[in-house]
């Protein structure tokens, strides 16, 4: 049986659609799986031990010169990339009018099948026009979390029933060589940008969590992706005794750093759930997001905080810092089981 995913974008909701994969292979081992993703997070979906090809896709790019002749030739190799393989199932799973239309220039096998969601969750941004392009639509509940929608579609079309935990099949990143930055001690990861500033956390709370941390002997490194993340993140280390802001980082290299944490504390954000689908300790910070939508269940070593509206205050943090490493003994207290 060959089946493509249609799910482009964005880098959570990429994370949050792997566990479907695992689905799958459970009950059709033999199964082969290909996914259609933005070509920035490509990489990424490499790393799922699941998925056989991953086809990148560029429109974000494309957008910028769709009447270059480079362009329209990229989009000429993505179309025959696409129709290279005839597949029994096309799953789009982000329900939006583009994927969609992927879906539908995807290559079906004789009886196959077009499937996607009947309706979208609570504040997503589903686009109701993308059911013209199935075969099958599958109805989700208005507060179905983010992990669940693609596994729920994806059973409903194969005649399975979801009942395990979301296992995302995530190998380590394979670098030629360890990064500079890479300390030789075990660090926390702090991911405090996101590009909503409402689900930000407080500035002088951060602070307060490195110093806390810094009693236990352990260094905190701040990640970034833009110009304005890194004065931030400057910032903020200049007031931490412990703290230093790394340089900027590959898709790789950001995956390497999030699964390398002995200890990760980020806002809903995409690095954040990916130190979460590794099992890695982390403590997830809810502030002006609908915690339903995306904590991390599936695991003890996560620990989600604060809510849409009520952001976590430093003691709740401090409090779970010490549920996932142990009381404060250095770094020689109990540590969190990562497996």
């Amino acid at each position: 049986m060959n089946i493509l995913i249609v799910r482009v974008s964005s880098l959570g909701d990429v994370v949050h659609n792997m566990p479907m994969v695992a689905d799958i292979r459970r009950h059709f081992p033999d199964a082969t799986i290909d996914w259609v993703v933005e070509e920035a997070y490509a990489s990424l979906v490499q790393l799922n031990t699941g998925v056989r090809h991953v086809i990148p896709f560029a429109l974000r790019r494309w957008r910028k010169s769709l009447l270059s002749s480079p362009t329209r030739a990229e989009m000429g190799a993505f179309y025959r990339r696409l129709r290279a393989e005839s597949y029994d199932f096309v799953f789009d799973t982000q329900g939006l009018l583009k994927t969609g239309i992927v879906m539908q220039m995807a290559r079906l096998a004789r009886g196959g099948k077009r499937v996607g969601l009947a309706n979208g969750t609570e504040g997503s941004g589903y686009e109701g026009a993308s059911r013209i392009f199935h075969t099958m639509s599958v109805p989700v509940g208005l507060r179905t979390h983010a992990v669940a929608r693609g596994r729920l579609v994806a059973a409903a079309a194969l005649g399975y029933q979801v009942d395990t935990p979301a296992d995302f099949c995530l190998r380590p990143p394979d670098l030629p060589q360890p990064p500079s930055w890479l300390p030789d001690a075990p660090y926390a990861a702090f991911f405090h940008a996101t590009a909503r500033t409402s689900k930000q956390w407080a500035p002088a709370n951060w602070v307060a969590t490195a110093r806390m941390l810094q009693t236990r002997g352990l260094p905190v490194l701040l990640a970034w992706g833009s110009e304005t993340e890194r004065q931030a993140a400057q910032q903020l280390a200049a007031q931490m005794p412990n703290a230093r802001v790394l340089p900027k980082l590959s898709m790789m290299e950001a995956v390497f750093f999030a699964q390398r944490a002995a200890l990760a504390v980020g806002v809903d954000t995409g690095l954040t759930h990916i130190a979460a689908a590794y099992n890695r300790p982390t403590i997830e910070l809810y502030c002006d997001s609908p915690r339903w939508k995306t904590e991390g269940d599936w695991s003890r070593n996560i620990i989600n905080l604060g809510d849409q509206g009520t952001p976590p205050t430093v003691a709740q943090v401090d409090a779970a810092v010490t549920a996932l490493l142990g009381a404060a003994k250095g770094m020689g207290g109990k540590q969190a089981d990562t497996a």
